[in-house]
């Protein structure tokens, strides 16, 4: 009888204490539930315009442009979207014209292509403007680019502007990569911060208006999470993921955008865009992947490992073609170093592929690179043979240098 009560109690400990984690995993009320909480607050009567996607969703999946939508005290008149349109699965080739969304009928405005800023005509009818969206926490993700760009456009009109925040899903202590090189300032690369800032969308809209990085300033309104943690990673907020595009589909994909989305950006390298796996496969033609993912393992990049894979991409640039590389395994995502990952695979591609995949560049693929990257840093020493820790470690004074500016506008507690 003993025995049955002891393991009676230890099985309502244990269930009691799966509650409880998963208590502890849904308890971050995000920008946007704060606002609902406190019934929009400062937007009463106001006519707005919401920059959002359907993967901004508050921590119960329900999409902003919902609760924007079906308020009562709200009077949303446009909406405004990102890269990659409303619903998250568009090209980079979509439409960029504005139309009518059929279930709101409001106006909707895509902020890419040649208009990646918001006019003055697309501003006449709205009083503020509601940025809401998730970012990735890689500087060449666009989504921050276009807050930084409204936010202006916003200053320019004498228009509010609202910022509802959300976690940065590497974490907010993870400062890693290239510097900002402002000779380089594209769409992908508009604010002065590393390639990985480690920052929220709230953070780096304090940033922006307080290191006057736009020409004017509207008068910003942020709106923090609750109980956010800098040491937190997506996995450890509880909150659903909604993919941001067709290639950002799970919680991880952040980590491995991260480490191989310039890679892509050489016509002779794949980076998994066309598979089941994008961003976690690296790839060429001509490529012996044992060979390629010995070679990779033999460097013993801390906390990852590579396995050998042939795989054959199902549309794009290679598609049909047989692909030799490697899958990208990450063990420890609160520990990895994503930035020396992609540097290492880039290196070890040109190693096998006598430098063809930064040498034979046209001037126009060149030019893109260097704005991706931000700097033209990364192809000049690459193609000199400079070993990757040599390049990582000129970066130090930027990222220390950046790590004690960005302080001032920190919201959320390292622990």
């Amino acid at each position: 009888m003993h025995r049955l009560i002891l393991s009676f109690c230890t099985l309502v400990i244990i269930i009691h204490s799966i509650y409880l984690d998963d208590l502890q995993a849904t308890v971050i009320d995000l920008g946007i539930d704060v606002l609902v909480e406190n019934h929009f607050h400062g937007l009463e009567g106001k006519k707005i315009g919401l920059i959002t996607n359907l993967s901004a969703v508050n921590k119960n999946g329900i999409s902003t442009l919902e609760l924007f939508y079906h308020c009562p005290q709200v009077n949303l008149v446009a909406i405004f979207t990102p890269e990659y349109g409303l619903y998250c699965m568009g090209s980079d080739k979509q439409s960029t014209a504005s139309y009518i969304d059929p279930y709101t009928n409001l106006p909707v405005y895509p902020l890419q292509g040649e208009t990646v800023k918001p006019t003055d005509d697309m501003l006449a009818n709205i009083d503020v403007l509601v940025f809401d969206l998730q970012d990735i926490g890689t500087r060449s993700f666009t989504f921050l680019s276009t807050m930084g760009l409204a936010m202006e456009a916003a200053g320019e009109n004498g228009k509010e502007f609202y910022v509802l925040d959300r976690p940065n899903p590497l974490g907010g202590e993870r400062v890693e990569g290239m510097p900002f090189n402002n000779s380089f300032r594209s769409f992908y690369n508009e604010w002065d911060i590393p390639y990985i800032h480690g920052m929220t969308p709230c953070e780096i809209a304090g940033m922006i208006n307080g290191e006057n990085w736009i020409f004017k300033k509207p008068k910003l309104t942020l709106v923090p999470m609750k109980n956010w943690q800098r040491h937190m990673l997506w996995k450890d907020t509880g909150l659903p993921w909604m993919p941001l595009s067709p290639y950002l589909t799970d919680e991880e994909s952040p980590f491995y955008f991260a480490i191989s989305s310039f890679l892509g950006l050489s016509p002779l390298l794949n980076n998994g865009i066309g598979t089941a796996l994008p961003y976690k496969l690296v790839g060429a033609q001509k490529i012996d992947p044992f060979t390629f993912a010995r070679n990779m393992n033999k460097r013993k990049i801390p906390f990852c490992y590579f396995r050998p894979v042939f795989y054959w991409p199902f549309f794009g640039k290679f598609q049909g073609k047989t692909l030799g590389g490697c899958q990208i395994h990450i063990q420890d995502f609160s520990k990895v170093k994503l930035v020396e990952i992609g540097l290492t695979l880039l290196q070890e591609m040109m190693t096998e592929l006598n430098q063809d995949p930064l040498a034979s560049l046209t001037a126009e693929q060149l030019e893109f690179f260097d704005r991706y990257c931000g700097t033209d840093e990364i192809r000049k020493e690459l193609l000199s043979g400079k070993r990757v820790q040599a390049i990582m470690d000129n970066w130090i004074p930027y990222l220390e240098n950046f790590k004690e500016k960005r302080k001032k506008y920190l919201l959320y507690p390292s622990d």
